[in-house]
């Protein structure tokens, strides 16, 4: 009796069985579930991994046109020194011309008015009885005194000495100051 039973043994109600078999088919239910829900989170990841990547190559982009205004703002800026350059070159160039005529003018107009000057020098020589340097110091203090240049007071003093002083040219200047 006793392996009979072992063989007789009570078998599961089929409502036993359906609600086992429900449990397992809620149980694999729950682990689709559990699995779909993975794959959804990694798909999410992917997509704020894509969404990362996207925005770091827009990052870049951004980056690269930044540093392509910057190379245009440079090479604008070293187009404007080389133009720069170039017209601190022709200003150069014009101050050397001007100088150069600068120099000739005073040269030339050096040579104009020396000879007269040199006859003021000498009337004052006769006149005051000194030497040259002394006449060209009378000369130039009582032209400082009229506040008129040298040239032009030696003019008038030829003039006045030649008899052709007649007219406003005629100014008498004294050549010496008496100090007490």
């Amino acid at each position: 009796m006793g392996s009979d039973r072992k063989r007789a043994a009570p078998q599961a109600s089929p409502d036993r069985r359906q609600a086992r078999a429900d449990e397992r088919d809620r149980k694999a239910h729950l682990r689709a579930l559990a699995a779909d829900d993975r794959e959804r989170k990694a798909d999410l990841r992917a997509g704020a991994a894509d969404e990362r990547d996207r925005k770091a190559d827009l990052r870049a982009d951004a980056a690269d046109e930044r540093d392509r205004k910057a190379d245009l703002r440079a090479d604008a800026a070293d187009e404007r020194d080389r133009k720069a350059d170039i017209r601190a070159l022709a200003a150069d160039e014009r101050d050397r011309e001007l100088l150069s005529d600068s120099a000739t003018a005073r040269l030339q107009a050096r040579l104009e008015t020396m000879p007269v000057i040199e006859q003021a020098k000498g009337i004052v020589m006769g006149q005051e009885g000194c030497g040259p340097e002394e006449a060209f110091d009378l000369l130039r203090r009582a032209s400082q005194r009229s506040n008129v240049p040298i040239r032009e007071l030696a003019v008038l003093i030829v003039a006045r000495s030649t008899g052709n002083g007649a007219g406003p040219t005629a100014v008498t200047i004294p050549l010496t100051t008496h100090d007490p």
